[in-house]
């Protein structure tokens, strides 16, 4: 009798003990679990960016570091790999060389992409702005300069919320007349933008 009765404990023992882990596990966060992957693209994002730039203007070929802020829209259709979307971006630039100097940029572009999982690939074109700087002999003036971009990307999902992404842009800002020492002075840019970001979806 005794014998039944420690072979029936053992038994419950040994069925309760892997389930009892197992509980124990993800209560206390042992268990790795996988990140979740987002459902669709859709929906509102923010994020932040950081990278580099390089052009052209007033004889010179300006370049150095940015960062700054985006914001945008994605809408993916149902059943399908195809995403489309608005994005808006603001960043602090570093971008100078000799007399000229590029104080800040910023786009409001459209975006067509695939998405293939946790992928997503995008071309992408719109409006682009920024403010220049022109200084001769210690006098500077600035003028903000209206033009197009156009660029490819691709973004990667880390889980349900974030992404990480890469950014190529080509920025077109035409020409713009600055007041100088030596008078009105016609400056055009154009450039090239590299960089890298975060993105926080809803």
């Amino acid at each position: 009798m005794k014998m039944r009765t420690l072979a029936g404990f053992a038994a419950l023992a040994l069925a309760a003990g892997p389930a009892a882990a197992a509980d124990l596990s993800a209560s206390y966060g042992y268990a790795p679990q996988p990140a979740a992957l987002p459902s669709s693209w859709t929906g509102f994002y923010i994020g932040a960016n950081a990278g580099y730039g390089w052009g052209s203007a007033a004889g010179e070929s300006p370049n150095g570091f940015l960062g700054g802020v985006q914001a945008g829209y994605n809408l993916q259709f149902a059943g399908s790999p195809m995403v489309i979307g608005l994005e808006t971006d603001f960043d602090w630039s570093g971008v100078s060389a000799g007399s000229f100097k590029m104080n800040y940029f910023g786009t409001v572009r459209g975006r067509v992409g695939f998405a293939a999982d946790r992928f997503l690939v995008y071309g992408t074109g719109g409006l682009a702005y920024g403010e220049g700087e022109y200084q001769v002999f210690g006098l500077s003036n600035t003028q903000t300069s209206w033009g197009w971009t156009l660029g490819l990307g691709a973004e990667y999902a880390i889980d349900r919320n974030w992404s990480a992404r890469a950014e190529y842009l080509y920025v077109d800002l035409g020409n713009s007349t600055y007041g100088s020492f030596v008078g009105p002075t016609t400056i055009g840019y154009d450039g090239n933008v590299v960089r890298a970001g975060v993105n926080y979806r809803f």
